[in-house]
């Protein structure tokens, strides 16, 4: 097994794959590339961000991803869901003309990185407002600094070895998690080991695409990514391939 590599504290591992998926383009991953784009302070958004609905495109690409998840040999017996309305409605809508998930499952603990104080900022607006969370973003590094009132990616690590701890021993071959760009590259980095330094060299080289499947394989000593942000099947349907990273850094370039 990798060093660092995760596993299971009950016994060896039910779960012989593990599917990561990141919701379609929502209307906030749209809103917040406008604003980043035109270097505004505000990321103009109306709702919660657990309520953010996903895009017209996002639909489709959640439509397209059933000939993911369907298409092949073997298909998901356990699907555990993030209960931001973006991942719901990326599900639900994937799961429109396929068989029935034997369980389905909402889990809080795959709900996205809380921000704080940062939230609804672009970089600019963290610059201008709260220049202190720049400097201590610059010292701390992304995966350790914590906005106030947020989490930083080692928070949401910690909640995510609870719900690996849970999930792995699930009465299933293949398992699928729909949730959110962050929680995706940390679920992949606690499960094949990787060390912050290999994560955040990894995480700057590769984005999480909207409505890509992120493959992940146990063979019985330690867990092997497969795939990582395929987004074939929506290039094979003529869907959109959307580029929408998560919280950028908290530095203007």
């Amino acid at each position: 097994m990798a060093p660092g590599a995760f596993r299971s504290t009950i016994g060896s591992c039910d779960v012989e794959e593990l599917w990561l998926v990141r919701h379609g383009e929502s209307v906030g991953n749209i809103a917040a590339t406008a604003a980043e784009a035109a270097r505004a302070e505000m990321i103009e958004l109306a709702s919660r961000d657990a309520d953010v609905p996903l895009s017209e495109t996002g639909a489709e690409q959640s439509r397209a991803l059933s000939a993911a998840l369907h298409g092949g040999a073997i298909s998901p017996q356990v699907a555990w869901l993030s209960p931001y309305l973006r991942a719901q409605q990326t599900f639900a809508l994937s799961m429109e003309d396929a068989p029935a998930v034997e369980q389905v499952l909402t889990d809080e603990r795959l709900r996205d990185r809380e921000l704080g104080i940062l939230d609804l900022l672009t970089r600019w607006g963290v610059a201008a407002r709260h220049p202190e969370e720049a400097v201590r973003r610059a010292r701390l590094g992304k995966y350790y600094h914590r906005p106030p009132g947020g989490e930083s990616w080692a928070d949401v690590a910690l909640r995510l070895r609870s719900f690996l701890h849970d999930a792995l021993d699930a009465d299933a071959r293949v398992g699928l998690v729909v949730a959110h760009d962050a929680v995706v590259m940390l679920l992949m980095a606690l499960l094949t080991g990787m060390d912050e330094k290999r994560l955040m060299e990894f995480a700057s080289a590769n984005t999480v695409l909207n409505a890509s499947v992120t493959r992940l394989r146990f063979d019985g000593e330690q867990w092997r990514l497969i795939d990582f942000s395929d987004v074939s099947h929506l290039e094979q349907l003529g869907a959109a391939v959307t580029v929408h990273p998560g919280s950028p850094d908290v530095r203007p370039e």
